[in-house]
């Protein structure tokens, strides 16, 4: 990742242009971009016509671009009466979210401000966020298209907007209690108070950075304004249905990072491994191999359908620490210590316990299953203990 930072000028603290609004700390504008040439002018010069005069900022451009959007920043930063820094990752780990968690990381002001790169945001509310957050004393101010006086004018066409409500829709749904209060969880414009928020927890993957902060590290107060969604300025949105699905594949991970929902979704993956079992069983058996043998390659096929879905849905944020087969030679011999041990158990309940085989085989189905849960956890996915240095 290369670094520039560009201050042509003094910055100055003049008073604010609104009486109602009490002056704000110094803010720092985060704006993730790739491939916005087009916008950077336009929007250096709505930056420049409406927020400095009412408090002093600092834009950090985290950019991804391949095209010459880097270049045309630093240009048009010679204009600027205030600090323009760019940072340029050679690879965009994490996509647009990672590149705001980056930007959060180099941000020097009290307040952050995470905006869009073509015009849809509008500077000029950035004084306006600040000073509710300072007023309402919110870690988080959300600029809201879903409360009096906001609009989502700016989506183009209906397919946008329906996309836009479903997302929301759903997000709100899955996180109750995390969302309560926020109107607008797909919002990409808003406010947090630096000492509110550690980026070091945040693990985001794609562009709803807003929905990843909220659900893993919400401030205790959290107010909404009112914003317009605008339209673009130049270029097309990056929106595609590859975006789309790396958003449901991190709301997957967001609500299975609870301990419960990572339990019921591994048994429901779990569940989901008969399909695969069953139908290699029928297809070996059905080209003449004992059925003995067939139900242990067959278990194998629920194995790998249950891995796939574990390591992608359940526990993606933490594959990074064990390599692939390390992970898929562990989880494959506890899938399959089920079965060895799933018989003993039933013998020990009906014999020693005196329970009914099929009373007995209900309870070790739920035993093994807690074991593996937890075994899969522990053994599979949990970092590995860093050894002691030897003195």
């Amino acid at each position: 990742m290369t670094q520039e930072s560009t201050a042509p000028g003094e910055l100055t603290t003049p008073a604010p242009h609104t009486a109602e609004l009490a002056e704000p700390g110094a803010v720092t504008l985060v704006v993730p971009t790739f491939n916005e040439s087009a916008n950077i002018r336009e929007l250096l010069h709505q930056i420049r016509e409406s927020v400095p005069s009412r408090l002093p900022c600092e834009v950090v451009f985290v950019d991804d671009s391949t095209d010459d959007t880097p270049d045309v920043i630093r240009a048009a930063a010679r204009d600027c009466p205030f600090p323009v820094t760019v940072l340029h990752r050679a690879e965009p780990v994490g996509g647009l979210g990672g590149a705001v968690v980056e930007g959060i990381t180099a941000a020097t002001s009290e307040w952050i401000v995470v905006m869009d790169g073509d015009c849809q945001h509008p500077p000029s509310l950035v004084p306006e966020l600040v000073a509710t957050g300072k007023r309402a004393g919110a870690g988080l101010v959300v600029a809201s298209r879903y409360i009096a006086g906001g609009s989502r004018a700016g989506l183009a066409g209906g397919y946008r907007v329906a996309v836009s409500r479903g997302a929301t829709w759903l997000t709100k749904s899955l996180f109750p209690r995390r969302l309560r209060g926020v109107s607008d969880p797909m919002s990409g414009f808003f406010a947090i108070r630096r000492d509110d928020i550690t980026a070091d927890t945040l693990k985001p993957l794609g562009y709803k950075i807003l929905l990843e902060l909220t659900v893993r590290t919400r401030p205790p107060h959290v107010a909404e304004v009112p914003f317009v969604f605008q339209d673009r300025f130049a270029g097309e949105s990056k929106s595609s249905a590859r975006e789309g699905l790396r958003f449901l594949r991190h709301l997957t991970g967001l609500r299975a990072a609870a301990p419960l929902a990572r339990m019921i979704g591994f048994g429901l993956i779990g569940a989901s491994g008969f399909l695969p079992n069953l139908l290699g069983l029928w297809a070996l058996t059905r080209a003449g191999l004992h059925y003995v043998p067939a139900e242990i390659v067959a278990n194998q096929l629920g194995v790998a359908w249950n891995f796939v879905l574990i390591e992608h849905l359940l526990f993606r944020d933490r594959r990074e620490h064990r390599r692939f087969w390390d992970r898929a030679g562990r989880f494959t011999l506890l899938a399959n210590a089920d079965l060895v041990l799933r018989i003993p158990l039933i013998a020990l309940f009906v014999h020693r316990f005196g329970m009914g085989a099929l009373g007995a085989t209900a309870l070790a189905l739920v035993t093994t299953f807690v074991l593996r849960f937890v075994g899969t956890e522990a053994l599979v996915y949990l970092p590995r203990k860093a050894k002691k240095a030897r003195t």
